[in-house]
């Protein structure tokens, strides 16, 4: 078993533990690395451990959200047992726009809008959303909002006046909502996080809830992207050999670990902070990925 593969596949795992949950892309963070760092695996194999690998992150939000999430819990009243079945029904809801137009565009797109300039492109435009819906909220008044349980389309304002301060107030119109802006990750480098977080704020989510709700809705769709991705690659007759194994377990359990740290990280400073940084890291890695394979090409 090669040690080096091995070191390469915890560090795609770093990366994908860090980048699946910070609004910045981490397919794109992904496709970039591989330009740098190559695993000695076939292209069925690399197509398939690039989106497989998201069950290591996935599994971190089970376990820091397992209360949450648990319709079960004998800890938890009928009423909240309720309210959790209630939430699992949302993530389903907002899932859907995205599973009917994704799923039959995804080879399409992969092909077609997989370049360097189209990640990059991504970034910057999404960087931008970032700052200027940030900005907008940070300008307005307080008390801009109206005593209301549910947002509304660029119900923007300071978080502390967000109509939607906690995933249990959100309603069924926010949770479609931004299941439908979920759709824009299917162009690499926009981020699954990022598109749904700029969604739940225009939504008039606190920060706070976006990037709660953002974490829950990727369950069902990491968990069938994955199952997917895995049915393709038997299907096209290959089977994983010992070494493969070994690379894809390494980038799932790094992936795990990492996803807790970053996961545990973002809920901290959004409590306190704002998104603008995301958006400038995302204009500024933009702009690098355009200059260097300008340059290298």
């Amino acid at each position: 078993m090669d040690l080096v593969e091995l070191l390469k596949a915890a560090l795609f795992g770093l990366v994908e533990g860090i980048t699946e949950w910070l609004p910045v892309s981490s397919t794109g963070h992904m496709l970039l690395l591989d330009q740098f760092v190559r695993l000695n695996v076939s292209k069925d194999f690399w197509d398939m451990f690039l989106v497989v690998i998201q069950l290591g992150a996935i599994l971190a939000v089970c376990v820091l959200f397992f209360r949450q999430l648990n319709p079960f819990s004998r800890k938890k009243s009928a009423e909240e047992r309720r309210g959790t079945w209630r939430l699992w029904a949302q993530v389903v809801v907002a899932c859907i726009p995205a599973a009917v137009i994704v799923i039959p565009l995804d080879d399409w797109m992969e092909e077609h809008l997989g370049s360097p300039f189209v990640v990059a492109a991504a970034l910057i435009v999404y960087g931008i959303a970032f700052i200027v819906i940030e900005t907008i909220r940070t300008r307005k008044p307080r008390g801009s909002h109206f005593a209301s349980r549910e947002g509304g389309l660029f119900r923007l304002g300071p978080d502390e006046d967000a109509p939607i301060q906690s995933v249990t107030q959100m309603g069924w119109g926010t949770a479609i909502g931004i299941g439908i802006f979920q759709i824009l990750s299917i162009v690499p480098g926009t981020s699954r996080s990022g598109s749904t977080i700029i969604g739940g704020l225009l939504l008039g989510c606190a920060r706070t809830v976006a990037a709660e709700f953002t974490f829950y809705l990727a369950i069902p769709v990491m968990v069938g992207a994955s199952g997917l991705r895995l049915v393709k690659f038997f299907l096209k007759g290959n089977s994983f050999t010992s070494p493969e194994l070994a690379t894809l377990g390494v980038g799932c359990v790094v992936a795990f670990v990492v996803s807790m740290i970053a996961i545990r990280f973002l809920m901290g400073f959004v409590k306190k902070h704002d998104f603008k940084p995301f958006g400038w890291y995302r204009i500024a890695l933009g702009i690098a990925v355009i200059a260097y394979f300008l340059i290298a090409g």
